[in-house]
């Protein structure tokens, strides 16, 4: 080959090597950058106890519902979170990860069942050595401990003895085991969150029956019901729920929070909603939607009573709030936790809804799609690959800012899962998610929004309550085959730890300069 020719290949090849690298490189940036944000958010990671501890039946911890459930084969793939990702005994190696990744906080949740196994009494010692030591190796890392009280583990034997949230004893038994939490941990944690995401328990628990206690009654089970009332349990189980969470606010506020300092808030689960035409009764739809997901939770804390379509359109059925309720329940925090991962269509399917038995899903009466591509079913399925909506977050902030009054913010949950085998560790898509989503935060806190916080879905890998082990949110990668759950970093972990290191570049950007000498001819290509 002439050396003309040679000279050329080599050139291309070049280019292409370092397109390559540029690519990649384009990649791990964003078109932000961390001190965009104010100067006190937080940014973090999270998981929750029964689904990375493991452990389940070691040093005195007893079955919780999940525990129950997954032994009776209720989940896709059969799988337990008996060991899940070893948690328990991998606590150190995990907080030192956590630390190399640069996280400002983790939030976690504490067992119920782990601390007090019998739901009520008898503090396990076993039990709270491990929380404090966990706590107190995130603490010499400088990474704060951001607590949920209640990730939907309550034990077992509450729900044998007065069926759980069901009853209103739980909102004693709830408030005396958040006691002994905030007398043990309290020195060391500044955000608590009581009760994770109370409208899925209401619908997912009490009505479809796709968590434990698996409750339900037909025709509106994934099951085939044989205890329960979807008629009315849903409504039944998050009046208790959030009269517990007023309880243990009262608790912390008057015995604690003058001398520890923290915070405590409320978590829910919601999605945005689009309406699916432009039509008055769509339009109407969706705001009722809206009503009956996230008002459902919100207007109590705020207002100190439930939405009045809610009281209009479920009666009786729907508890009501005694004034001594109210009260104790309106301003029952200091932020709320936002679990947000999708946005839906919404349509109007108020005229047919009318007739038959009813449920949550037939007194709101819409239909609901991920795009308008596809038709609008009936109720939405958490198990169907969802819309993925980066700007849905900003205008559900921007929701909260304006219909009730701009409360703090930490979105506590946000991530984007694949399946077990695909793209386990190059998770690029991933890395877009992420990335959209947070910059949809910032857009959001430039519109006046009062957002605190942001904490990826998962820090690792870990049992997932819908899917098991069939997808993976994480950041790290655990090998579930592997007796020692070994963890790696995947490629958004790297994105998300030099997303928290950097620092705005203040000068342009010079080119690139590549040098290369053929034939003694110097060679010099700008990038």
């Amino acid at each position: 080959m002439r050396e003309g020719n040679w000279a050329c290949l080599l050139i291309l090849l070049l280019l292409l090597c370092l397109e390559q690298v540029l690519s990649v490189g384009q990649l791990m940036e964003s078109s932000f950058s961390r001190d965009a944000f104010p100067p006190d958010f937080i940014f973090g990671a999270g998981t929750s106890a029964y689904q990375v501890e493991g452990a389940a039946a070691e040093d005195g911890r007893s079955p919780s519902l999940w525990d129950t459930f997954t032994h009776t084969g209720q989940m896709i793939d059969k799988s337990t979170g008996d060991v899940a990702c070893d948690g328990y005994h991998k606590y150190k190696e995990d907080v030192k990860l956590m630390a190399d990744t640069g996280l400002d906080s983790y939030r976690f949740s504490i067992s119920w069942s782990r601390l007090i196994p019998n739901g009520r009494g008898a503090v396990n010692l076993k039990g709270l050595q491990f929380y404090n030591n966990f706590i107190n190796e995130l603490v010499k890392y400088g990474i704060e401990p951001h607590v949920t009280l209640y990730h939907l583990d309550l034990p077992q034997v509450l729900e044998d003895e007065y069926v759980g949230w069901l009853s209103p004893k739980i909102v004693d038994d709830f408030t005396a085991y958040a006691n002994v939490c905030f007398t043990e941990f309290g020195d060391r944690i500044p955000r608590w969150t009581t009760i994770v995401e109370p409208n899925v328990i209401g619908m997912a628990s009490y009505d479809s029956a796709i968590f434990p206690p698996a409750r339900c009654s037909n025709p509106f089970g994934v099951i085939n019901c044989t205890v329960g009332n979807s008629t009315i349990e849903p409504y039944i189980a998050v009046h208790n729920l959030l009269l517990a969470h007023a309880s243990v606010v009262k608790l912390y506020r008057t015995k604690y929070q003058g001398v520890q300092k923290g915070q405590i808030g409320l978590n829910l689960y919601a999605y945005w909603c689009y309406p699916w035409t432009d039509s008055a009764a769509d339009i109407e739809a969706t705001q009722r939607t809206l009503d009956f997901n996230v008002g459902w939770i919100l207007n109590p804390l705020v207002f100190g009573n439930y939405p009045e379509v809610m009281k209009k359109i479920v009666g009786s059925r729907l508890p009501s709030f005694t004034k001594y309720e109210s009260k104790q329940l309106k301003d029952s925090f200091d932020y709320i936790g936002l679990n947000y991962y999708t946005s839906v269509y919404v349509k109007d399917n108020f005229n047919a809804s009318m007739t038959g038995p009813r449920d949550f899903n037939t007194d709101v009466s819409v239909l609901l799609a991920r795009s308008r591509n596809e038709t609008p079913g009936g109720q939405f399925d958490p198990t169907i690959p969802a819309l993925i909506d980066p700007i849905g977050l900003q205008l559900l902030l921007e929701y909260f800012k304006d219909a009730y009054g701009n409360p703090p913010i930490f979105v506590e949950e946000n991530g984007n899962g694949v399946a077990r085998k695909e793209s386990e560790f190059n998770d690029t898509s991933k890395i877009d998610f992420l990335s959209g989503h947070i910059s949809s935060i910032l857009d959001a806190i430039r519109n006046g929004a009062n957002v605190k916080g942001y904490f990826v879905w998962s820090f690792m890998d870990v049992f997932e309550f819908i899917t098991g082990y069939q997808s993976r949110y994480g950041l790290y990668f655990v090998n579930f085959d592997d007796e020692n759950r070994e963890r790696k970093p995947k490629l958004s972990a790297q994105w998300y730890s030099s997303f928290l290191k950097q620092k705005k570049k203040k000068k342009k950007k010079k080119k690139k300069k590549v040098e290369m000498r053929i034939n003694k001819t110097d060679l010099v290509i700008s990038l």
